[in-house]
């Protein structure tokens, strides 16, 4: 057996992991762009902004889950507040001006959250240790030693575990199934009764929970500081990879992105001249996707009458 192959499945174990955090932060683009067309670029400060609100009250020694629940309810107001007062009003505007509406709210929400709390950097412990686990211990049937860290496996689990949820309810429940039919035809879902502003409200206040929970997750391990849009930013060659319009393509991307980008690290750093390959790694990846693929993964092609 092939000496470096426990080496090579902990390196691969962790950056799956890794892209089960990169999956969930995709959703949250996939299901704007799902039901109104629009790609968020403000998500990264809806994180930030989230994440920054949450680490602030809980430095003040509020109850963690008091700030958690206060910043949970935040981000479903700001959500539903950006598409009625944003969103709403540009709905028949061309998706260059709803995207460039985005653009706006993004440094409008930066130069909030500077004004509301700081532009320092913050540290986030949410009480999840980062020891490693060693898994022949743990499973001793399997026979791998190999070393994992905690956090990643819980980080993977919270993450994982919302994917799930949001994933049962937008294919089984009747909002869930409005939004679907509202993805595939504005109209033909305005003729058969369901109110597109609700659909859009609830999946705007969706995304903002989705930003709270990422926002932790990553501020735990890269700590809250306006550097991290910059890892939310991976959400885009995530969606790029597994289509737009597809949450199991984001799921799917996020695996590709997570675990490349860890064996690149390790295994191809020195041909490309040692370290920052995690900078550049994932859009690359996705680039040679668009080449062979443009429609991603799990992308339709759409065909047009002339």
């Amino acid at each position: 057996m092939w000496e470096g192959l426990p080496f090579f499945l902990e390196v691969l174990v962790g950056g799956l992991l890794s892209g089960v955090m990169y999956s969930l932060v995709a959703i949250g683009f996939v299901l704007i762009y799902k039901s109104s067309g629009v790609f968020n670029f403000a998500q990264g400060t809806m994180l930030l902004f989230a994440a920054l609100t949450f680490v602030s009250m809980t430095e003040r020694q509020v109850n963690f889950w008091v700030a958690f629940s206060i910043t949970l309810v935040m981000m479903v107001i700001m959500g539903i507040i950006i598409e009625r007062t944003v969103m709403r009003p540009l709905a028949n505007q061309s998706l260059l001006s709803l995207f460039m509406a985005t653009v706006g709210l993004n440094y409008f929400l930066e130069g909030l959250a500077q004004g509301v709390w700081d532009s320092a950097v913050h540290g986030v412990d949410l009480g999840i240790s980062n020891d490693p686990i060693f898994l022949i211990e743990k499973f001793p049937i399997l026979g791998l030693d190999i070393i994992i860290s905690q956090f990643d496996i819980a980080a993977a689990l919270i993450a994982g575990s919302m994917i799930l949820g949001l994933t049962l309810f937008f294919q089984y429940t009747r909002t869930g199934l409005s939004l679907r039919a509202v993805s595939d035809d504005h109209m033909a879902a305005m003729a058969v009764g369901i109110p597109l502003s609700r659909i859009w409200a609830i999946v705007w206040a969706v995304t903002g929970v989705i930003c709270l929970i990422a926002g932790l997750l990553w501020g735990d391990r890269v700590s809250v500081s306006f550097t991290l849009t910059a890892a939310v930013l991976k959400g885009l060659p995530v969606i790029l990879i597994g289509g737009l319009t597809s949450i199991p393509g984001a799921i799917v991307g996020g695996l590709i992105i997570g675990a490349s980008e860890k064996l690149g690290e390790i295994y191809l750093a020195e041909i490309f001249g040692g370290q920052g390959i995690e900078h550049w790694w994932a859009y690359t990846t996705a680039l040679i996707f668009l080449m062979i693929r443009p429609t991603g993964i799990f992308g339709e092609k759409e065909i047009e009458r002339v």
